[in-house]
């Protein structure tokens, strides 16, 4: 038994409550009696319990009563019903009504221990999956995806108009922009954000199998298909189903996508029986669709279908100002999940990152970071903790440093461009450098230090 747990005891019959109420005391419960309905829903109303245990009949009202003011009031509160006259019809009427059991009276104490030890067990998993919702919205929901920059604005403000609906939705980008997150954030920002979010990477499945991923099978509907298979639009039922790289689709396979968003039904491969299914489709490509129909690859009908709400995710290179809010999300995150305790990054670490052209975007940012914070020793992310591609000249994308917010940061990239190519060309002499920029050694130094370059010399 859960101890300490708070009960609410109503009955109007003195002797019995007082009798019950100290043996629930002596189990370790926190127990506080009612002698009617009107005072049981007035100490309802000054706080909550855990369990109401009430009895049916009161001189003032009865059981129900009291049940249906804790499921509009106190939906927290388990209630669990008493009755000295215990029928079928009773025990039906009170499941119905919401109550969690009904017990007949005079009670035993063991079967009044195991329903107090069900119900608070129940209570215990509801508890769990509150906390596991909680934490898929911290790690899934639209918060977590972070960005300032206003085409990221726009993109948060289209997502919160349409995440209710069960309009199609088309999220195209390059590779590793958060297409996925965007659509889990979606789904958990919907009224099906307790149905399932069934994912499918359309490109990584040949067409035979990826038919039988999205709508099942059925035993012997090809070799090797032993038993029927439920497909992943029977498992999005009710939810959301989530096809990337919808792209890859062969003209055969678009033809019975069609149908599943027009029509809603489809049949399993090699069956005949039809299936309908209530399933909100979000939809992912990095290709460009509009010359894919241009070019006879992809239907026409079908790119109407699926475009009806569009949401472009821009590339990190153009979202400079996101850079170091991304990179401190990520540390947090990756500190709390290693154990690690790393605090932040350096001036030049931050540099370096705005100036990397990120050709994998958000995903590959994050697992610099996380290769920074699991390999690093310092308190704070530094230039030498970060890839040597980042701070290799060539990788620099000149036009995204041009619309940068910060001035300094936007020069500090070149400057270092072209202090690191003189270095090079004077095989690290620095006092060739010095003389071909037309700058003293010191100041040299300095820029180096700045600039993280005296790490890179080290290498």
């Amino acid at each position: 038994m859960i101890k300490r747990a708070s009960l609410l005891l109503v009955d109007d019959d003195k002797h019995i409550l007082e009798s019950m109420a100290g043996w629930l005391r002596e189990q370790g419960y926190v127990v506080e009696t009612a002698n009617s309905r009107a005072s049981a829903v007035a100490q309802l109303e000054k706080k909550p319990f855990e369990i109401a245990l009430c009895d049916i009949q009161l001189d003032d009202g009865d059981g129900f009563e009291i049940l249906t003011w804790c499921r509009k009031n106190r939906p927290e509160t388990t209630v669990i019903l008493l009755t000295g006259y215990g029928t079928v019809e009773t025990a039906v009427e009170a499941i119905r009504a919401g109550a969690f059991d009904l017990l007949t009276k005079p009670l035993i104490d063991e079967e009044l221990t195991l329903s107090l030890e069900r119900a608070l067990n129940q209570r215990h998993v509801i508890e769990e999956n509150n906390v596991l919702k909680q934490q898929l919205d911290l790690r899934f929901g639209l918060e977590n995806i972070v960005g300032r920059d206003p085409q990221m604005k726009k993109i948060f403000d289209i997502v919160e108009s349409v995440a209710d609906t069960k309009a199609s939705v088309l999220i195209t980008g390059e590779s590793g922009t958060g297409k996925s997150l965007l659509a889990r954030a979606m789904h958990r920002r919907s009224g099906r954000r307790d149905k399932p979010f069934v994912e499918v990477a359309c490109g990584a499945l040949p067409e035979t199998l990826l038919e039988s991923e999205l709508f099942g099978h059925v035993a012997g509907a090809f070799t090797g298909a032993t038993q029927d298979k439920m497909g992943k639009f029977k498992q999005a039922d009710g939810g959301t189903i989530f096809l990337d790289e919808i792209g890859t689709a062969t003209p055969g396979l678009q033809v019975k996508l069609l149908r599943v968003l027009q029509e809603h039904e489809f049949e399993q491969v090699g069956g005949s029986k039809t299936f309908r299914v209530d399933s909100r489709v979000i939809l992912a490509t990095n290709e460009k669709l509009e010359e894919m129909v241009a070019a006879g690859k992809f239907r026409q009908d079908l790119y109407y279908r699926v475009n009806v709400i569009q949401i472009e995710m821009p590339p990190l290179r153009e979202r400079l100002s996101d850079i170091p809010t991304l990179a401190q999300h990520f540390l947090e995150r990756i500190c709390s999940d290693s154990g690690r305790k790393v605090h932040g990054f350096t001036e030049d670490a931050i540099a370096a990152l705005r100036g990397y052209r990120w050709p994998g975007n958000v995903r590959e940012l994050q697992n610099v970071i996380e290769r920074a914070v699991l390999l690093g020793k310092q308190e704070m992310v530094r230039t030498e903790d970060l890839p040597s591609a980042i701070l290799v000249p060539g990788h620099v994308d000149m036009d995204a440093l041009a619309a940068a917010h910060s001035l300094k940061h936007a020069l500090a990239s070149p400057e270092r461009q072209i202090i690191m190519k003189t270095l090079e060309e004077n095989n690290w002499n620095r006092n060739a450098t010095a003389d071909a920029l037309g700058i003293n050694r010191t100041t040299l130094y300095k820029k180096m230090k700045k600039l993280g370059l005296e790490v890179v010399a080290r290498r």
